[in-house]
């Protein structure tokens, strides 16, 4: 077994002493930096054989630091380490935010609590850009979300939040294609977005549903008036479409996005087609579910606000349907278990902790993102010496660690069969050692490191 981590000591080096120092000691100052910032602090580590490409990773705080230096430390995968952890990130005005943004590697990004509170000038105060979420958004270019769940696709543009009903206070800027209301909405995300989605239905031949507020929120209104632009001269079917065209109602405004988009944004759409149906997004809370319970695989095109909806019903809703179809079980005297019954009739959601979430930016590679809301509170667990409160708590499962540097290496490395095998094995021993009953996190450490050979060795 190669040489342990003393995870316990970062973790109190987090609360109460000098963690970067310490992964300075533990890691080397890569060479490789984001451009237009020759100062950026990048770490780096792992074992690059075989040409493995590194993917990026945001060291951020508690379980999102330490689960991921563990699964690096166990995996020895290549990597770059970005250091975003919240009172740096609050400390340096949010730069490292920009370094994160422009290196152009696939990258894994964890977004924890909101309310994260740091020491400014001997106080305590909420973290400058709180989950840092919205101004990496802003930093990176990142244009939408993608959440793929059991048969059903979300996409979520990004960065907007569409809506203002204000005519007066609206417009689009022609210099920069801003939407312009109360918010700021950058209309050519907006088209990217817009196009991704349209790519996706040519590419699966799922049904496409786009999920605007065109009547109500200015935003939708040009959101859905280049959904509109852009399917013209395709062979998309509009099977069910809102009243009003909404390009023709916007032209002017949409013209002024479009003028600011690439002069090949359009190429090869001639070919592109499938189904798409316009729905107000209200209506498509109602439709995922059937989608659900049809097993009718689908996308959904959806903007900030209604994606974020949608995506906590598609992780909700699989619990409930299994519950209520417990209770109708029991009511007809069935002696059957409806969570094998659900995996029997096909059915692959769990309760959404294992939902990707892939960011996509106008320039440079995906960014796979994933939250761990309650990993501060069960950090502190473990450094009270007690992570299971006297066994009440489950110890903390590392596998979404796993889960996601799975897809984001092969992601990073396409066609690399023996990497993806690799990838594949090493998450079977992981689920060999977790199945039964979960270790404790230090022991499960252990035994991941006694189990699975890092890579190249």
């Amino acid at each position: 077994m190669s040489q342990t981590l003393d995870l316990l000591k970062i973790a109190q080096e987090e609360q109460n002493g000098d963690l970067f120092k310490m992964l300075d000691g533990i890691y080397k100052r890569s060479s490789v930096k984001p451009e237009g910032y020759p100062n950026a602090i990048i770490w780096e580590g792992g074992n690059a054989k075989g040409g493995v490409k590194p993917v990026a990773h945001a060291f951020t705080d508690m379980f999102a630091l330490n689960g991921t230096l563990m699964a690096l430390d166990v995996l020895g995968l290549p990597f770059l380490g970005v250091p975003m952890m919240a009172q740096f990130r609050h400390d340096t005005h949010l730069e490292s935010l920009e370094w994160f943004g422009k290196l152009d590697y696939i990258a894994l990004k964890w977004s924890t609590a909101g309310d994260f509170l740091v020491n400014d000038g001997g106080k305590k105060v909420v973290v400058l850009g709180k989950s840092a979420n919205a101004p990496l958004r802003t930093a990176a270019g990142v244009f939408c979300n993608v959440r793929p769940y059991g048969g059903i696709t979300s996409i979520r543009f990004m960065p907007g939040l569409p809506y203002s009903q204000d005519k007066k206070k609206f417009n689009v800027s022609p210099e920069t294609g801003i939407v312009h209301s109360e918010t700021n909405t950058p209309g050519v995300r907006m088209a990217y977005a817009a196009r991704l989605f349209l790519k996706m239905v040519n590419e699966t031949g799922q049904i496409g549903r786009v999920a605007t507020k065109p009547t109500q929120a200015q935003e939708d209104a040009i959101n859905a008036g280049i959904m509109r632009w852009l399917l013209k001269g395709t062979k998309f079917k509009l099977k069910r479409q809102y009243a009003v065209d909404a390009y023709e109602e916007h032209k002017a405004n949409v013209d002024a996005i479009v003028a600011l988009l690439p002069k090949d944004f359009k190429d090869g759409m001639e070919n592109w087609g499938g189904d798409i149906y316009e729905h107000i997004s209200d209506t498509n809370f109602g439709l995922l579910l059937h989608d659900m319970i049809r097993q009718r695989p689908c996308i959904i095109y959806a903007t900030d606000l209604d994606g974020d909806r949608l995506t906590d019903l598609m992780a909700d809703a699989p619990d409930v349907l299994r519950d209520w179809g417990q209770i109708i079980l029991d009511k007809v005297g069935a002696k059957v278990d409806m969570k094998k019954l659900w995996t029997d009739m096909g059915f692959t959601m769990t309760n959404g902790k294992d939902m990707t979430s892939i960011m996509y930016r106008v320039h440079g590679a995906p960014i796979y993102e994933q939250t761990l809301g309650s990993a501060d509170t069960m950090l502190l667990r473990l450094l009270d010496g007690d992570e299971t409160v006297g066994g009440e708590k489950q110890p903390y499962d590392p596998r979404i660690h796993f889960v996601l540097i799975n897809e984001a290496y092969k992601a990073a490395n396409p066609g690399n069969s023996e990497l993806a095998a690799w990838l594949d094995a090493q998450l079977a021993k992981f689920d060999e050692i977790y199945s039964v009953k979960r270790p404790k996190y230090i022991d499960g450490y252990k035994a991941l490191k006694a189990a699975i050979k890092p890579w190249g060795v």
